[in-house]
């Protein structure tokens, strides 16, 4: 328990309140004009230390400049592809706004009106990601005992408006992959087998199973700031994904006079191929050339997903061929590509219904009944 004393100041006698904090280091509080204050305060001590609730005031004085550096610096166990993001996102938009203040005042209207003044300039991924640091940021803060809560969390976030996929017919990834000229085998690869640009450009020759007709998806191959990352793929999981057999005689040409350890689409001598990222790039000048709207590489994973499903593929199928996290994810992104199933449903529940008494009555009379 603290202890409440006296001592004179040259506006009257004021209050100092002593006492120990949970890691027993002794502190003090003062500056009460009354007794009374100076003890409802050490009783609010002893409570909060009781319930788990102490607040250190010092540690809640940190500003987020300071904490921001160390929430990055943990943030190591990301790939290079996802951190980066991040540091933009910290640099451009929430270490001009915030890094002076200290976690203790950060207002939950204040977060809002940053969020408000962000969408109105940039997209919604940006604002998210954004507004996602700083959360982040101060959930630290919370589990450090630095605040209580968290006031940044509960605002009200931009919505992400998603583009339809692009999706292209057998006919239209032929036009394409003659278009494409070198780099045609590449394009029919993406479009039959839903591998990510990175892990297509990562494959060796080792990777493909010639008589399973299965490439093995080992690694992945991401270009960040304009230096080529490789790392495992996506969610760090491997899988092997079929390939059609028409596409095997296109695939061994591709990995003829190759060792093992070659990369089957291979860049200049024999290094990663870099994506094309404008509209005067290889992948632009095909799109033109087979007379296609404008569209980009991964429109050709959707393709993929396409074709798996009108080929009769069911949900888990395609979850496993586009490596995804589970079946719900794939139906999420494809939900599209499924709408289909629902005519199938309604004819299955009626071939149900019409086998039933009241199916047949109404079948026979050819009237509907109302049931209202």
């Amino acid at each position: 328990m603290g202890t409440v004393s006296s001592y004179a100041t040259t506006e009257g006698k004021r209050y100092r309140v002593r006492y120990r904090k949970p890691d027993n280091a002794q502190t003090d509080k003062r500056g009460f004009k009354t007794k009374r204050e100076a003890e409802l305060f050490l009783s609010s001590v002893e409570v909060a230390k009781a319930r788990g609730e102490f607040i250190d005031g010092t540690a809640a004085r940190a500003q987020i400049g300071v904490l921001g550096p160390v929430w990055l610096k943990h943030q190591g166990h990301l790939k290079p592809s996802s951190l980066l993001p991040l540091e933009v996102a910290w640099r451009l938009y929430v270490e001009p706004r915030w890094s002076t203040v200290p976690v203790a005042d950060v207002r939950h209207s204040d977060v809002q009106s940053w969020v408000m003044d962000m969408s109105a300039k940039r997209g919604a991924t940006t604002v998210i990601r954004a507004y996602g640091v700083l959360a982040s940021i101060m959930d630290g803060a919370v589990k450090d005992r630095r605040i209580l809560s968290n006031s940044a969390r509960g605002v009200n976030l931009p919505r992400k408006v998603t583009k339809p996929h692009a999706y292209l017919t057998p006919q239209q990834v032929s036009d394409l992959s003659v278009a494409a000229g070198d780099h045609g085998t590449l394009l029919l690869v993406l479009a039959y087998t839903g591998l990510r640009w990175g892990e297509a450009v990562a494959l060796r020759v080792k990777d493909l199973d010639m008589l399973r007709r299965r490439a093995n998806v080992t690694t992945n191959a991401v270009e960040v700031n304009n230096r080529i990352e490789v790392g495992t793929p996506k969610s760090h999981k491997r899988r092997s994904v079929p390939f059609p057999a028409t596409l095997a005689p296109a695939l061994a040409k591709a990995c003829e006079g190759k060792a093992r350890e070659d990369l089957v689409f291979a860049g200049a001598s024999g290094s990663y191929l870099r994506r094309a990222k404008t509209d005067a790039g290889w992948f632009g000048v095909a799109v033109k050339r087979a007379g296609l709207p404008r569209m980009t590489l991964h429109d050709l994973r959707h393709t993929a997903a396409s074709l798996a499903v009108s080929s009769g593929a069911n949900v888990k199928a395609v979850q496993r061929m586009l490596g995804h996290a589970s079946a719900s994810m794939t139906l999420d992104v494809y939900a599209d590509l499924f709408e289909d199933d629902l005519d199938e449903v309604a004819g299955r529940l009626d071939h149900l219904l019409i086998s039933t008494d009241v199916g047949r009555m109404w079948a026979r009379s050819g009237n509907s009944v109302n049931l209202n």
